[in-house]
């Protein structure tokens, strides 16, 4: 039984010798863990780059930097052939362009990214060009909202009303975003009012101001309501009555221009038509009260001239009816001219020369 057990002891570690001895290959690579052709397999992509163009670059589809100047660097991955010296950290400050003003995008191609190298002493032979075809670049920016100027500009009309019977003021357009770069700090937003050619508009124009320099502006447009007064009529009033406080009544009202500064209310003036009741008058609705008329159509009239030291008369006749202070015409029956005269208040007409 002893005998037995030993021998089975001497099988087991004769196995176990003979795998130790063979060492494991690698499933993946197929080599010998620690064995020289691990290294050479770990080294592939350096050999490959030593065996073939000098200079690796990869593109991405956007990039967004921080400075104005874009350089190679700046927008691509680059890895040089060590055997190249300093190739890949002088392709990195090769300068592809400039933006020049708050969300501007600049495209860049492979033919420009070669250009550039070749003009640098890179040639095309010793670059590898991978990934997207052209580079969007723009610069890291900050985004002033529309939303935020309207606010400001709001505030100040409140404080610099541009009327004082203005009681609302209505943006008519939110202006677009402003996109400024982000490394701008300290910026101040000035905004003042400017003229409109509109009487029922505002116009606020707000300055985008860093370090005293200005580097933007927006223009935001209120359209203005005013307070106003306004008569109403409380019964039907018929063509050429008189409008007093026992037919209309006044009130206020907000409209979308501002209140005639000569304005009055209607009273003592006569309805130019019908009117009826709950009617907003208007201009065009009512008038003066006209004079009564004391030339006839035809009737004989005296035709006076009166001058310091001199008075001239003579008898007409009117060629239609007219009232104190209306121009008509008259015949003069002594010549029988017509002429154009002035009605008097005392009946006679007076020739206009």
């Amino acid at each position: 039984m002893i005998g037995t057990l030993v021998t089975c002891a001497l099988m087991i570690c004769a196995l176990f010798c003979r795998t130790s001895a063979n060492p494991v290959r690698s499933k993946t690579t197929g080599v010998c863990p620690g064995s020289s052709e691990t290294s050479n397999g770990a080294n592939t992509d350096a050999n490959s780059l030593q065996k073939g163009s000098g200079l690796h670059l990869y593109l991405p589809r956007e990039v967004a930097i921080k400075d104005d100047t874009i350089s190679l660097g700046e927008v691509s991955i680059i890895r040089g052939n060590p055997r190249e010296g300093g190739l890949a950290a002088k392709a990195s400050k090769i300068a592809l362009g400039r933006i020049t003003m708050p969300g501007q995008k600049i495209v860049i191609d492979r033919s420009m990214v070669l250009s550039r190298l070749a003009c640098n002493g890179i040639p095309a032979s010793k670059v590898t060009l991978t990934g997207a075809d052209t580079i969007t670049v723009r610069r890291q920016q900050k985004i002033i909202k529309g939303s935020e100027f309207v606010e400001l500009a709001r505030a100040f009309l409140k404080k610099n009303p541009p009327a004082g019977s203005v009681c609302q003021w209505n943006v008519m357009r939110t202006p677009k975003d402003l996109a400024v770069s982000e490394k701008s700090k300290d910026i101040q937003l000035s905004p003042r009012l400017v003229k409109s050619n509109a009487k029922n508009q505002a116009k606020v124009r707000i300055a985008v101001v860093q370090n005293g320099k200005q580097i933007g502006e927006c223009e935001v447009t209120f359209r203005l309501k005013y307070n106003c007064r306004r008569a109403v009529t409380l019964v039907d009033i018929p063509a050429g009555a008189v409008i007093s406080s026992k037919n209309i009544k006044m009130e206020s009202a907000i409209s979308s221009h501002p209140e005639p500064v000569d304005w009055r209310p209607p009273y003592g003036l006569i309805a130019r038509r019908p009117l009826p009741a709950n009617t907003v008058l208007g201009p065009h609705m009512f008038g003066p009260v006209k004079p009564a008329v004391i030339i006839g159509r035809n009737q004989n009239v005296v035709i006076r001239i009166e001058r310091p030291l001199l008075l001239v008369t003579a008898i007409g006749k009117a060629m239609q009816e007219g009232r104190t202070g209306e121009y008509i015409r008259v015949r003069n029956l002594n010549s029988q001219r017509i002429i154009l005269a002035r009605v008097q208040e005392d009946g006679t007409v007076e020739p206009v020369f």
